[in-house]
């Protein structure tokens, strides 16, 4: 099963949002819906505007400590390098 290391954004250069997960179409539902209060559900943070895809869970999750870390210049480049406008890429997932 696929694992997914995955930014989400409020809105272009806005507040940042990293996680992983092996149903990245399910997960980002869960952040819409924003069912519980959440940092997601707070600061209104529900466009994927950046993901890679991984075969291990453990990789993934070693990306994503490693992308916690990084200043959020590097991550806005890191998004802009794939998704230059900043588009929701949601609609582009094979749910």
């Amino acid at each position: 099963m696929p694992c997914h290391v995955y930014m989400l954004s409020s809105r272009p250069y806005g507040t940042l949002y990293l996680g992983v997960t092996h149903a990245i179409g399910r997960r980002i539902v869960e952040h819409r819906a924003a069912m519980t209060p959440s940092f997601t559900a707070t600061y209104g943070v529900y466009r994927l505007v950046w993901m890679e895809d991984y075969a291990l869970m453990v990789d993934a999750i070693a990306r994503e400590k490693a992308l916690k870390k990084w200043r959020r210049a590097w991550k806005i480049a890191l998004i802009e390098a794939a998704n230059p406008q900043w588009e929701d890429l949601f609609p582009t997932l094979n749910n």
